[in-house]
């Protein structure tokens, strides 16, 4: 648990406080500047392998797929009704179009693909001329603009991706709407209804998603001071705690991915102007996520869209929203603490509950992906948006710049280019089908001999690790849960290899899934697909009573390309009725990766579950 535990170091403290749940708090505050990591651009990487592969797909099978005109500019360039103005959409108006620009941005920006920057450019154009004289851009009639429910919400989407416009590309056009909608959002806020939140039955954080972080950075690229003073006076930001409420209460203050953005924009704006108190609801949530038992196995979070500790693996869980916005909150404290144990969370979020969120060719996405049962896609939807918005963020997740030096965050066949000071630049490659094994190949160019440190993330769930430097092993700590650096005096064509060991483990279930485990190997969680198994006609619970025979695990994965053209499986023995014994567990089955779109377990039984161990996500709190 973050500030208890000896190997819980994530979050350099300044003072113990008390979460919601009783669990004990350590506050972060920022590490000394060269502990500090910054991300390598968009433009300055390039990403094979699996997160390579993913990019690609959603890029070509689902964004590009998109009738944008029909279902998204529509909403807001329709006028046909000059007495009622915009034409509003079923579900109150919103047509996420803020969430589609701002994935395009980043996507256009990162591929150069003329597709995506003519999408890019036509979508940023049409909803500029939607706007009206009074900086008003969205889709609702005058009477019910800002105060209908996700009006600002779609408004604080669309700000953020003109914003993002201006700063990739330098489009002025796109800075100076997002700037004229920030007014008018300003200039209107106190005509908030009295008691608002409690009429419309929802809390202000939860409606407004996506405006606060909008206004920050609409503060870092113009340095005007009225939008971070709306964020600190009008938004009160510095002082929004919820804690961590259980369940789908009124006003939703449970609400996972609105309390996740919160915390994110809070991050962005304690890097500005350093508060404890902004640390404060962000500190909460880490700690029920992995002391609290508010993480499921895969990384996820939420069930029907809010906390929950019962660890109940079923229906509407781990909601895509939520997952996205974790992955940023971990990021962000990456780069704030230096400390490896969020690129840990990235890590097993990213490859297993983020990527089991879409179907296998990139074209299908969804709401929520349970852990047992049926998964289903979705239509469009909030989730959708911020799937391809995080996709489109991956690349920068990857190589980071320290004060003097490189760290590698993310395993993938991959290249950056990092530029240091005093005119050094490193070129760094990675060659690896991680994760299918832990056999990373790095080599290393500067643009002249130079010494600085390389630091490797070594996971938490790797015990052994080697690493070796143009084939001469390295004398230094490979210690699971840090950074292990390699400092040198580099020559180009210098190579490292960096081998994890990765040996299949059970990890012991918690709460509702007690007493059975969950089959793990690396940062990769495994499920049951019942249709390759012939067991399609068992329901869920019938195979969570499935008996695996942990001596008859083999321990060389098996190809399996169901899920990712360089995918594994796990092969095993195991009993299929319930409380098997003996030679009744003899039937072959194959576990397939998390991301399989047909997965519908991924808890099971075992003789003895003292030979399971913990998830070494929870920090060793339960």
């Amino acid at each position: 648990m973050f500030g208890t535990s000896a190997a819980a170091t994530a979050l350099q403290g300044v003072y113990l406080s008390t979460a919601s749940n009783g669990a004990e708090v350590k506050e972060p505050e920022t590490e000394p500047a060269s502990k500090q990591l910054v991300p390598v651009g968009l433009t300055d990487v390039t990403i094979g392998g699996e997160i390579g592969r993913r990019i690609a797909l959603t890029v070509k099978n689902n964004l590009l797929a998109l009738n944008v005109d029909q279902d998204f500019l529509s909403l807001f360039q329709d006028k046909t009704d000059k007495t009622r103005g915009r034409i509003t959409t079923s579900d109150g108006g919103r047509g996420f179009i803020g969430m589609l620009i701002d994935a395009t941005v980043k996507f256009a920006y990162y591929t150069k693909d003329e597709k995506v920057l003519s999408l890019k450019t036509h979508l940023i154009d049409g909803i500029i001329k939607t706007q009206d004289p009074d900086g008003y851009i969205g889709n609702m009639i005058p009477e019910k603009r800002m105060w209908t429910v996700w009006d600002l919400h779609e408004m604080g989407f669309i700000i953020y991706g003109l914003t993002n416009d201006y700063k990739y590309f330098g489009n002025r056009q796109a800075l100076t709407a997002a700037k004229q909608a920030a007014d008018y959002i300003i200039n209107n806020w106190s005509t908030m209804p009295a008691d608002w939140a409690n009429k419309q039955r929802i809390a202000v954080h939860v409606a407004v998603t996506g405006l606060d972080q909008a206004m920050v950075t609409l503060y870092r690229v113009t340095g005007d001071r009225r939008y971070l003073d709306f964020e600190l006076k009008q938004r009160d930001l510095p002082n929004w705690d919820p804690g961590i409420v259980l369940g789908r209460r009124p006003l939703v203050l449970g609400h996972t991915f609105a309390y996740m953005a919160a915390s994110l924009a809070q991050l962005e704006l304690y890097s500005i102007e350093p508060d404890p108190k902004l640390l404060a609801a962000t500190t909460k949530a880490l700690n029920f996520i992995t002391a609290g038992n508010g993480m499921v196995i895969t990384g996820g979070v939420g069930q029907a869209e809010v906390w929950t500790d019962d660890q109940d693996g079923g229906r509407d869980l781990q909601e895509t929203c939520s997952t996205c916005y974790q992955i940023r909150v971990y990021e962000n404290l990456l780069r704030l603490t230096a400390d490896p144990h969020f690129g840990d969370l990235m890590e097993r979020t990213i490859l297993n509950t983020l990527f089991g969120a879409q179907s296998t060719d990139g074209s299908h996405l969804r709401y929520f992906t349970p852990l047992q049962g049926d998964r289903v896609y979705t239509g469009e939807c909030c989730c959708t948006g911020n799937f391809r918005r995080i996709i489109s963020e991956l690349p920068t997740m990857v190589y980071y710049r320290t004060e003097n030096g490189v760290a590698i965050n993310l395993y993938s066949t991959s290249k950056a280019k990092v530029a240091l000071d005093e005119g050094l630049s490193i070129a760094v490659q990675q060659e690896t089908n991680y994760p299918s094994s832990g056999n990373v190949v790095i080599r290393v160019d500067p643009s002249h001999p130079a010494s600085f440190p390389l630091k490797l993330r070594i996971p938490r769930w790797c015990h052994t690790a080697t690493v070796s430097v143009n084939n001469k092993p390295v004398e230094t700590a490979c210690t699971p849960g840090t950074f292990t650096t390699i400092e040198r005096r580099w020559q180009s064509g210098d190579q490292v290899v960096l081998e994890m060991n990765m040996d299949w483990r059970f990890v012991r279930g918690r709460q509702r899934q007690a007493g059975r485990v969950a089959v793990m190997r690396g940062p990769l969680v495994f499920t049951l697909n019942p249709a390759q198994e012939t067991l399609a006609a068992k329901s869920a619970d019938d195979l969570g009573r499935i008996v695996i025979d942990m001596e008859a695990i083999e321990q060389a994965p098996v190809q399996n390309s169901d899920v990712r053209p360089d995918g594994i499986g796990c092969r095993l023995k195991a009993g299929t009725t319930p409380g098997a014994l003996g030679d009744d567990r003899r039937t072959t089955l194959t576990l397939t990766e998390f991301a399989d779109p047909d997965g519908k377990c991924v808890y099971f039984k075992i003789p003895d579950i003292s030979q399971a161990g913990p998830d070494e996500l929870t920090f060793g709190s339960v």
